[in-house]
Order: structure tokens, then C-alpha cells, then sequence
């Protein structure tokens, strides 16, 4: 199966200036797959070494000096650790701070050696961690579910990525092919991004049987919970993960959570699955010009799930015939396939934040699902499950900002339309607006960093 980030891996491996690099992910998203596969591939030794397994390594670590610490791994695993031959991979590091500390000490003397670190919950333990951090000793790198793209490539569709890639805005686009994607497209809804659902799915063909893999990995992200704290503690992250599947897109509302418990609480919770990358915290944001951050509400937020497939499951919805499933949950799929595809856009070394934009006033509200910031011009997105749908937020936007073009993601094919009119009221007064529309398909998402808009 390959994954996107492997170029990001060999571009790693041949920078003189590389650091060690900490992979950074959700469970079972596929790191250690990867790593050992680029491992495996690119370097005559690969060091693999689990410190949830190998629990009797403190006194190792705790040495700051990491040329001794080399000679106790090769001497106690008879792998040889050569600087520009081996790969050192170091996983579930969480398991041992005193590993991440060394980090530092393997930057500062022995910078030639390859190390890559992952584990689950390890943006827990660098928050909390109380030994001292190797800041700007190390490097970091995200890793989500499989996008669109890596979905269609593991079903042997490279072609249809080719095509997609090669779009440009205002050209023709083949009906035939649009078709043949938007079926793969609403497969992967349910099957969504795991790597193990994938692989199950191509394996069998039986979504029943990717059924099961989505409750064996809901399973083991609820039992990362026991690690959280109290019985209640865990019982609110339960309730939490649960909401946040049922309510994709949707402003957070604490009460519909819990009304029996104190809201500090349950934001904790959340903010807690969102360390874990088990969800995404859309923020709301009043910016139109970069920084996109500078009025952003952290108090404020509609919530995303890791995966669309797991989503569909947490919601209940059964696989056995998707062909002619329909359901009221489509809306809410379309909204977590973009925020989905947009966060797998970002370079893999950058922290993914996604933002959207809302106007609460009385007779004339208006929402954009999100903005999406390209070089330095930020674009309202309004995403739609179907071909048809009113565009009132985004006319309300383009002119409260002064803004000329917007962006649809909807099921039809692309289209580009200029110089399109408006008439839209605002505070009791009717104003005509003049602005243009690339309205593309749901899939291409994970494009449009790519496209010229």
C-alpha cells in the first residue's frame, strides 16, 4: 500500500540538514507500516525497537551520551547502528520520556545517523512530558488515514488520479469518468481512510467484513481511554466521541452532550480527543486576509472524526448494501469527506488547524462550511452532498469581505462560472453582487491546493 508520505521520508533521508523525526498520529493509521517499509527499503539495516515491549530499557536512556546508548542496543539486539546505513526506528516512545530526551543528545553529536520515533498518544506525553524537550533538536511529521487519492491508488485506479490531477479549471471534464470516480467516491464514504479496512475490503471484497475491522479499531481507541484518568473521565470521552459522530459539522453544544455535567468538563474531554487525533476541532474565525488564525474563537467549534468509514459505523449505518443505501446523514458525510481530505492536504510537516466562518445576526445568518487559505488569498468553501443548492452564505461572505470568488465542492462535474450576479439582502438592504464560482467535485478536495483557483 503506498502512502503519500513516503516521498516526505526519502526527501528526509537525503537532507544534510535532517533531524530526528517524530512521526506524529492517530492509532492504527498505518506509521509503523510505513516506516518500516521505507525502513526496509532504503537503508542495509533496519533497527526496529518497541518500547511498549521492551520495558527494561530506562537505564539505556537515561545516559546522555548516544554513543553509549548505541553500543547497549547493538550489543543487546546484534543489529549494527551505522550512521548513513541503518535506520534507527524507536516506536511507542511514549512509553519512555527519557527516549524523547535523547533525541536532543543524537541531533547534537551524532547528527548523521537516521532515527524516526512514533507512538500512539504521544502528543500526550510531549505535552506533559517533565523531562527537558528536544526543541528544535528534532522534527516532526503528521500522519492520517488514507485521502481519496491513496484509496483509489490501492484499488489499482492510478489512471483516475492521474486524470483528476490533470484538470484545469474551465476545461472539459469526461461525464464517463466523473461517474466511474463518484462510485469509488461514496465506497470510500464507508469503507473511509484506515489502512486495515482497506486492505480488508481488497482482500475479501465483503463489507461486513470491513465492518468488523471498523469495531476492532473503534475498540482499541476506546481503550486507550482507561489511560485518561477517573471512570467518569473515560465515561465522558465515550459520550464525546459518540456526539462528535453524530453531530460532523454541527456547532458544538455541550448540553446535547451531557446535561448533567459542567461544560469545562466536557470541553476538556474533547480537547483531549483532539490531542489523541481521534477528532478535529473546526474553529471558527472571523479572518478573510492572512493570518487566518488572527480572530480565530477557540471557544467556538464544529467537530470532525478521524475517519469517515469509522464515522459511518459510530453512526450505525450497515454496509451490506451501499449501492442503494440512502440516508439523512449525507450532508454531514460530505462536510467530514472535505475536512477530512483538506487536513491529509496540508505538507506533512505542518500542524493541521481547520477554520470556518459564521455570521449570527438576527434575519441573516449565514455559515461557510470552511476557508480554505491558498499562498495568500483565503476562499470561502461551501460544501454540498448533492448537484443543487442555494449559495446565500457564500454571497453574504464575498461581500461582507469584498471578496470576487468563491468555491463549491459539490456531486456535479466542475464548472468555472464568471461574472455570475447576486442580489442578496443584508441589514434590510438589497445589494447586487457581482463575483465568479469554481464549482468542482466532492473528490477533488484534496486538489485544490494544487489547481490554480
Amino acid at each position: 500500500m503506498e502512502r503519500n508520505i513516503e516521498q516526505h521520508l526519502n526527501e528526509w533521508k537525503q537532507n544534510p540538514r535532517r533531524k530526528p523525526l517524530i512521526i506524529r498520529g492517530a492509532r492504527q493509521v498505518g506509521k509503523t507500516f510505513i516506516i518500516e517499509k521505507f525502513g526496509k527499503n532504503n537503508f542495509e539495516y533496519y533497527f526496529y525497537l518497541n518500547l511498549e515491549q521492551e520495558s527494561n530499557l530506562l537505564s539505556v536512556f537515561e545516559s546522555k551520551n548516544p554513543q553509549n546508548i548505541i553500543n547497549e542496543l547493538t550489543a543487546l539486539y546484534s543489529i549494527p547502528i551505522i550512521n548513513g546505513k541503518t535506520l534507527l526506528f524507536i516506536d511507542e516512545i511514549q512509553f519512555l520520556p527519557e527516549a524523547i530526551a535523547s533525541l536532543r543528545y543524537f541531533y547534537e553529536q551524532i547528527p548523521d545517523l537516521h532515527i524516526i520515533a512514533a507512538g500512539s498518544l504521544l502528543d500526550h506525553t510531549l505535552n506533559e512530558i517533565q523531562y527537558s524537550m528536544p526543541i528544535g533538536r528534532v522534527e516532526y511529521a503528521y500522519m492520517f488515514p488514507l485521502n481519496f487519492q491513496e484509496f483509489l491508488t490501492a484499488l489499482g485506479e492510478n489512471e483516475l488520479c492521474n486524470y483528476i490531477n490533470s484538470y484545469m479549471p474551465g476545461t472539459n471534464f469526461s461525464e464517463a469518468i466523473h461517474k466511474k470516480i463518484t462510485d469509488y467516491l461514496r465506497l470510500y464514504f464507508f469503507i473511509g481512510g484506515m489502512p486495515e479496512a482497506i486492505q480488508t475490503y481488497i482482500d475479501t471484497k465483503n463489507l461486513l467484513e470491513v465492518e468488523k475491522i471498523h469495531a476492532n479499531i473503534l475498540t482499541s481507541l476506546q481503550y486507550d481511554f482507561a489511560k485518561y484518568g477517573s471512570r467518569q473521565q473515560q465515561g465522558l470521552l465515550k459520550s464525546s466521541l459518540q456526539y462528535v459522530a453524530n453531530n460532523i459539522g454541527r456547532k458544538v453544544k455541550y448540553v446535547n452532550i451531557d446535561r448533567n455535567v459542567h461544560s469545562t468538563q466536557l470541553k476538556e474531554a474533547l480537547l483531549k480527543l483532539e490531542m489523541s487525533r481521534v477528532i478535529h476541532l473546526v474553529r471558527r474565525t472571523k479572518s478573510f486576509n492572512p493570518p487566518i488564525t488572527q480572530y480565530a474563537d477557540n471557544e467556538n467549534f464544529k467537530p470532525l472524526f478521524i475517519d469517515i468509514g469509522l464515522t459511518c459505523h459510530l453512526a450505525q449505518i450497515k454496509l451490506n448494501n451501499i449501492k442503494t443505501l440512502t440516508t439523512d446523514f449525507e450532508g454531514a458525510l460530505a462536510e467530514q469527506f472535505v475536512g477530512q481530505e483538506f487536513i491529509a492536504s496540508f505538507a506533512f510537516y505542518k500542524e493541521t488547524k481547520l477554520y470556518y466562518w459564521v455570521r449570527e445576526a438576527k434575519n441573516s445568518n449565514a455559515e461557510i462550511d470552511y476557508l480554505f487559505q491558498k499562498d495568500n488569498e483565503i476562499y470561502p468553501v461551501e460544501v454540498k452532498a448533492g448537484k443543487t443548492g442555494t449559495l446565500k452564505s457564500m454571497q453574504v461572505y464575498l461581500s461582507e469581505k469584498n471578496k470576487q470568488k468563491g468555491i463549491r465542492l459539490n456531486m456535479d462535474i466542475p464548472n468555472y462560472g464568471h461574472n455570475l450576479k447576486a442580489k442578496i439582502r443584508i441589514k434590510n438592504k438589497e445589494k447586487n453582487i457581482v463575483y465568479s464560482l469554481l464549482s468542482l467535485p466532492l473528490y477533488f478536495a484534496g486538489y485544490l491546493g494544487k489547481i490554480k483557483l
